[in-house]
């Protein structure tokens, strides 16, 4: 199938000023000020321009932006607008054209001035490496041909400004460019599929049916009431949900984020969304076990649910049924205090299915329940999560031979394992890990450090440099490592050290590094580290044993280009004497530190990022 660009006239990758029409009506005068001051340099000004369009109704500056889009233009040397990826160039008439933009047709620069006044044009013509600099004439001249900027957005064909639209992605800008014309209003009509709305629906169940009438195709629907409050107007209710699944038979992702006011019986109506995939309830204090299970039972093609902050939902049912029946591949559960960890065996076969898995526990809460011991048999005899690619657990209890701790054993899939204070995890989980899941790419861990110090002492299980090992040994893929300490402290009982983790460098490609309050990496890891060939991102948290020595080893890092610092008190200017003016660094980000000035990194990479807020330090 041919591009919309295809469709142009032949060596034309956007726009032929020749072609342009009639000229445009007495509402251009009216802003010709403001665009006469507002000169076009990079891609925020398209932002302006499509408001400003708007108000103006068929402009060439439509026009330009249409062609800019399509043809992938973007900000190139003194602020003019080039398309690389074609031999007309996108520019702007830099003398005597009163600040309008022109275009570059081989080897003829064409102004595109608001009228029919004789004008210069003084453009590089890239292609040719020429300036044209002939006096206007007429339109047949062959050097410069100034042509009446009237180009009607009619003239282009459905299919090109269907694609432009589609590329278009931030809300204000499509509602902007569907007020053009009524072209570009049915167009953004028909393929709008993304909405998201809030306190501003009001009245709220007319406010809503109004856009689903008009947005007939809408497949995504956020729905968000995060700061609303009783004198901002009524909330959407169970009625404002049914007239939503009547009138969006497309609807397959929907968002509901504090709404107070939907309870199970609106919940049950999304049974009448046959296309319905995704379902994320945030804050949804009116929901309870019994709405999740009718939900399940009547969206037959449920593949993704994510459960934030439902306290009603205490029982599991609706997991058992999701397990026999289902085809659920992404679920996420964070502070539900109902549910807890050995609740997720309820999900038996389903686990199976599982692409997705984040369970989050409030540390704070937990609600009491009791499990018999015929639960650790049914974990190892019954879980199968083979092709589980994504693990995230966070403040779980991960009780031996038993609960979300099996899943270590068992996923042969993984890729990305995120572990953040989660008590339990030991050396053979990791062990075993590394045996089964050869294709793991990314491991972040956070330790809870003072659990550590209370229960390892005591204690012949516990997490050492005998994991990293392991890890060094089975997962050659692993690209990123993160380690951070919780609070800082960390245990007098050797637990891991800085040899662990030069083993894990020094074995696998790790690109992306993050150290945070690892008070045992010192200037000998940097030394180590600037031998490590794949590693190109670097950020160091509260690591107060790296000096100024061990900042100047960065010179000598073969493939690093990103450094972030943050709160790291051992280092100062000094540090960066030998980057400035090096050109090492592509990005370096100074968080915090408090004996580094913003003065003494200026020039230590392309682009510097420098904050300072002591508070963390009283």
């Amino acid at each position: 199938m041919s591009s919309p660009t295809s469709m142009l006239p032949k060596r034309m990758s956007a726009i032929d000023p020749r072609q342009l029409a009639t000229p445009l009506g007495d509402t251009i005068n009216e802003h010709r000020g403001r665009l006469r001051n507002h000169r076009p340099t990079a891609a925020s000004d398209v932002r302006f321009r499509l408001h400003m369009a708007a108000k103006m109704q068929k402009l060439a500056v439509v026009a330009f932006l249409l062609a800019l889009i399509v043809s992938g233009g973007e900000a190139g040397p003194d602020g003019d607008l080039w398309d690389k990826h074609s031999e007309y160039k996108f520019l702007k008439c830099s003398q005597y054209c009163d600040d309008r933009l022109a275009v570059c047709i081989a080897d003829k620069c064409v102004p595109l001035p608001y009228g029919k006044v004789k004008y210069y044009c003084h453009v590089g013509c890239e292609a040719k490496h020429l300036v044209c600099e002939k006096k206007y004439a007429s339109k047949e001249n062959s050097g410069c041909i100034c042509v009446i900027m009237g180009f009607l957005v009619e003239d282009f064909p459905k299919e090109l400004l269907v694609d432009i639209v589609k590329r278009i992605e931030r809300t204000a800008d499509r509602n902007s460019i569907s007020l053009v014309c009524k072209r570009l209003y049915e167009i953004d009509r028909e393929h709008r599929d993304f909405l998201k709305v809030g306190s501003g629906l009001h009245p709220a169940t007319e406010a809503l049916t109004a856009l689903c009438l008009r947005f007939a195709n809408i497949k995504t629907l956020e729905i968000t009431y995060f700061g609303w409050m009783s004198n901002s107007g009524k909330q959407l209710d169970n009625q404002g949900l049914f007239v939503l699944c009547s009138n969006c038979p497309l609807l397959t992702e929907l968002t509901l984020s504090f709404c107070s006011f939907i309870n199970d019986s609106g919940l049950a109506y999304l049974s009448s969304c046959p296309k319905l995939r995704s379902l994320k309830l945030n804050f949804a204090q009116s929901i309870s076990s019994n709405g999740i299970l009718s939900l399940v039972v009547g969206c037959k093609n449920l593949s993704a649910l994510h459960l934030i902050r439902c306290m009603r939902v205490t029982s599991v049912e609706w997991l058992a049924y999701l397990g026999q029946f289902g085809k659920l591949q992404d679920l996420s559960i964070k502070y539900c205090k109902g549910i807890s960890e050995d609740d997720m065996i309820k999900l038996g076969p389903g686990w199976n299915n599982l692409r997705h898995f984040e369970f989050e526990m409030d540390a704070y809460y937990r609600h009491p329940k009791v499990y018999d011991n015929s639960l650790t048999e049914k974990w190892a005899n019954h879980l199968n999560c083979e092709n589980l690619r994504e693990l995230i657990l966070v403040n779980c209890i991960l009780p031996r031979s038993r609960g979300l701790c099996c899943l270590l054993w068992r996923c042969e899939a993984l890729i990305r394992l995120n572990l953040d204070m989660c008590i339990g995890v030991k050396d053979s989980d990791m062990i075993a890990l590394s045996q089964k899941s050869r294709n793991l790419r990314s491991i972040s861990i956070r330790i809870p450090s003072r659990y550590f110090v209370s229960i390892y002492q005591t204690s012949s299980l516990r997490f050492s440099d005998e994991s990293l090992t392991a890890l060094s040994i089975g997962c050659l893929l692993l690209e990123v490592f993160e380690l951070s300490f919780s609070d800082g402290e960390f245990p007098s009982l050797s637990c891991l050290t800085q040899s662990g983790i030069l083993t894990l460098i020094q074995s696998c490609p790790i690109r992306i590094l993050v150290l945070d309050s690892t008070c045992f990496f010192n200037d000998i890891g940097m030394e180590a580290l600037s031998t490590a060939p794949y590693l190109q991102t670097l950020k160091l948290v509260k690591c107060q044993e790296v000096t100024d020595e061990g900042m100047q080893l960065i010179a000598c890092f073969p493939c690093l280009t990103t450094l972030s610092l943050c709160k790291c008190l051992g280092i100062t200017d000094d540090g960066f004497k030998l980057l400035i003016g090096l050109h090492k660094l592509d990005l370096l980000i100074v968080e915090d530190c408090p004996q580094i000035s913003e003065d003494g990194v200026q020039r230590a990479a392309r682009v510097v990022s420098y904050k300072q807020d002591l508070s963390w330090l009283y």
